[in-house]
């Protein structure tokens, strides 16, 4: 392996955004360690990665787990030397009404997405610092800034957490400075991913009043955001920190 390739730790980097995150890094020639609970997709795309010629692992990891993240960050260091960049992209979302929504989903929702988050990156920084330095991305949501309505109601514990990401990812990017990593986050519009066909949003009508309110008529792509992902770990970002930035075709200008 090359001293200059970039290792790149990714969570939830099994499927949906976080696997187009490990290809498009991989792709410019970043090792890529998938860090998730399914097994059987994080192999698929380790795999994937591995068959065009990049270099990835896979690690079982429960981002509400420090042992986990402690012990797939340590046998990565072990197998390339170093980590210089992470994504937190393991994330979860529950469609249920203030009403229904229970204190274990409530629990199950902020665990996930922004306990996971803060754990994964104090126990990954260690290792990005020990290199030398380099860049965490955090994947947070335009919800983080506004409240979206669906079937009639809101998503409180999901705007909840992906709200805390936000000002996470801001009071990570001063604590974090010192030690030479930048901290940002992207904002993803409506992406066509899993989370967004399982809650039946890709049906055609829904579609089209969500191209209504986007600026750029269409439903974003993983590909998009994983290339704003891919910039903020690069040098080309190398002044930019402590930023929230949408990738939403324009949501939140309406």
């Amino acid at each position: 392996m090359s001293e200059e390739k970039e290792v790149t730790f990714v969570t939830g980097g099994a499927s949906g955004i976080g696997k187009a995150v490990c290809l498009e890094l991989s792709s410019k020639g970043n090792s890529v360690i998938i860090a998730d609970i399914d097994e059987a997709k994080g192999g698929e795309t380790c795999e994937e990665i591995r068959s065009n010629g990049g270099e990835a692992i896979f690690h079982s990891v429960d981002v509400r787990e420090r042992d986990q993240i402690r012990h797939a960050a340590d046998n990565s260091v072990k197998r390339f030397g170093k980590i210089t960049g992470l994504v937190n992209c393991a994330g979860l979302v529950k469609m249920t009404s203030l009403d229904e929504l229970t204190e274990e989903e409530w629990d199950l929702v902020v665990d996930v997405n922004l306990k996971g988050t803060w754990l994964t990156t104090q126990e990954v920084s260690r290792d990005i610092a020990t290199a030398g330095g380099g860049a965490v991305v955090n994947i947070s949501t335009v919800e983080a800034e506004v409240v979206v309505s669906s079937k009639g109601y809101c998503q409180v514990h999901y705007n909840a957490s992906k709200g805390g990401v936000k000002m996470l990812t801001k009071a990570l990017s001063v604590e974090l400075a010192k030690k030479s990593i930048r901290v940002n986050a992207v904002a993803p519009g409506p992406i066509a991913t899993d989370f967004v066909s399982l809650e039946g949003i890709t049906a055609p009508e829904t579609l089209e009043e969500l191209k209504e309110r986007l600026l750029i008529p269409r439903v974003g792509l993983p590909e998009d955001v994983a290339k704003a992902v891919n910039f903020l770990l690069s040098e080309e970002a190398s002044w930019i920190t402590g930023v929230h930035l949408p990738v939403d075709g324009g949501w939140l200008t309406r």
